[in-house]
């Protein structure tokens, strides 16, 4: 099996939160799916088969076991691909938890490590906030410099746990903010006056890839720090950065930032297109990034794995 050079034609990309929904492992029964799920029943200490199947637990949407989760079927789906014998992707990039998915699957480190990392980074981030403080909204029609003045126009925050900014940068007219409920809240009604299409905030407490999530970052670090990192089979590139690299230190520095810091989503895909990459494929739950990848690279193909979401869509 050959892998494409660095300036072929595919990327493997991959989804993060959100992107889950119940029995989205339907259909993963092969023997060679069976070892991987035990494994992972074993690394989380749950049946990860009702994790991803029918979730009796209502497990599936607390951020602990959502990360695993959507990791562990990326997985499942980027190693069926593998085993059809065909070629390894030019790229590997993935949107905020999917970035470990990208960094597993392209052999930078472990399924069991990964899994494990992922599991914890889920409990750091709900813990990192008190529930219920933090909220994130999505914004619709309207772009970063824009975004940036109404944000700027806000009355100063009253102290260091008031915070707002953008989140996620998903493609051209969506952007994601993020930040302290009240701060969030009147950051809505101001974007609403500036302009905005349309602001709609988000079931997420979790204001993730902002500086409140501060203590989770610090708690990862070592988390990072004693996984057994190599180089991966392609470059991945970074959400913190939009530029890629195999260099297992720089991306281990960068999953730190990554916590903290803005996904630059759209901004990854345009410099995969600028690498050479030309077809663009979905490795895991939902076809949330094929979505938001044909607004960003209109001349890509775009492709999930994930048919039967397709159809539901």
């Amino acid at each position: 099996m050959t892998s494409d050079s660095a300036s072929g034609k595919t990327a493997w990309i991959f989804p993060g939160q959100g992107s889950q929904y119940r029995g989205m492992g339907a259909g993963f029964d092969s023997s060679d799916d069976h070892v991987r799920l035990d494994e992972a029943s074993e690394i989380l200490g749950y049946p990860v088969r009702q994790l991803i199947g029918s979730d009796p637990d209502g497990l599936l949407d607390r951020t602990q076991w959502t990360q695993p989760a959507l990791l562990l079927v990326s997985v499942l789906y980027a190693e069926r691909k593998i085993r059809e014998g065909v070629s390894l992707p030019a790229l590997y990039l993935g949107h905020s938890l999917g970035e470990y998915s990208a960094l597993a699957v392209s052999g930078a480190f472990s399924f069991g490590e990964a899994l494990h990392a992922v599991h914890l980074r889920g409990r750091f981030m709900q813990e990192a906030v008190p529930e219920g403080s933090g909220l994130m909204a999505a914004v619709l029609g309207m772009e970063r410099e824009a975004i940036l003045a109404a944000l700027k126009g806000l009355p100063p925050p009253s102290g260091a746990d008031e915070f707002v900014g953008m989140a996620n940068m998903n493609s051209p007219g969506q952007i994601v903010i993020a930040g302290s409920r009240e701060r969030v809240l009147m950051a809505v009604e101001a974007l609403k006056a500036a302009g905005a299409r349309k602001v709609v905030p988000l079931s997420v407490s979790v204001p993730s890839h902002t500086p409140l999530m501060e203590s989770a970052a610090r708690k990862m670090r070592p988390v990072l720090e004693e996984i057994v990192w190599k180089r991966p089979a392609a470059p991945v590139i970074s959400n913190v950065t939009a530029s890629l690299s195999s260099d297992p230190e720089e991306l281990k520095d960068r999953l730190v930032r990554q916590i903290t810091s803005p996904v630059l989503w759209e901004d990854s895909v345009m410099e995969a297109s600028r690498q050479g990459v030309v077809s663009f494929l979905e490795v895991g739950p939902g076809t949330v990034l094929s979505g938001l990848g044909k607004r960003i690279d209109k001349g890509s193909r775009w492709e999930s794995l994930d048919k039967g979401r397709v159809e539901q869509a």
